[in-house]
């Protein structure tokens, strides 16, 4: 998924084939162009020291406060942020440490929401929210990035089963691609490990 996640965000470039965007090949996209287009969250969540308002702008320096603050809603951010004296004027320590695994994450999807981008990549992007925070975020980002392709890397079922799309993969080779549905019927790994994590929360299929 390194591999996808790298070719998708042009960290890499593929030897052989295309990698499009809006049809075009991303090689032929500008690099400060192609950033602009794509809000990305990566796997190791970090934020520059400065204020939440400033680090929330390195998605759009352009972004007026009301911006800011609908990024955080959909983001499940607001409350937290909200609840500080500062509210967008606190202070974000180097890194984020000020900030919970969860309150980062969180930070850094609403951060890539500033962007109002063509494509959002999340790389496992919700692995330190509990589940209800992550259902109401999921909810909220199918209305926010409804005009965007989204492509989102995650070992959780919660967070992928309704894409449109899934691809799974086993020791770097494709095994899966489909809906949910699809999956459970056609993909014996898929389905055993919706079964496993059925098993560890009580879900129902």
């Amino acid at each position: 998924k390194s591999t996808i996640v790298n070719l998708i965000a042009r960290l890499d470039d593929p030897n052989t084939g295309r990698v499009l965007l809006g049809g075009v090949d991303l090689r032929a996209i500008a690099p400060e162009a192609l950033n602009g287009r794509i809000g990305y969250v990566p796997q190791k969540t970090y934020l520059f020291s400065g204020t939440v308002a400033e680090s929330l702008r390195l998605g759009n320096p352009e972004a007026d406060d009301a911006s800011l603050w609908r990024a955080l809603e959909i983001a499940q951010a607001a409350d937290f942020i909200r609840a500080l004296p500062e509210n967008l004027a606190a202070p974000v320590a180097q890194g984020g440490t000020n900030f919970s695994g969860g309150q980062r994450q969180r930070l850094a999807i609403a951060r890539a929401l500033v962007c109002d981008a063509d494509l959002y990549l999340f790389d496992d992007s919700f692995s330190a929210l509990d589940q209800t925070t992550d259902a109401r975020l999921r909810a909220e980002l199918r209305r926010a990035t409804a005009h965007a392709v989204t492509v989102t890397v995650s070992q959780r079922i919660t967070s992928i089963r309704d894409a449109d799309h899934i691809l799974v993969l086993d020791r770097g080779k494709t095994i899966g691609f489909g809906p949910h549905e699809t999956l459970m019927e056609d993909c014996q790994v898929y389905a055993d490990i919706v079964r496993s994590q059925q098993s560890l929360t009580g879900d129902a299929a």
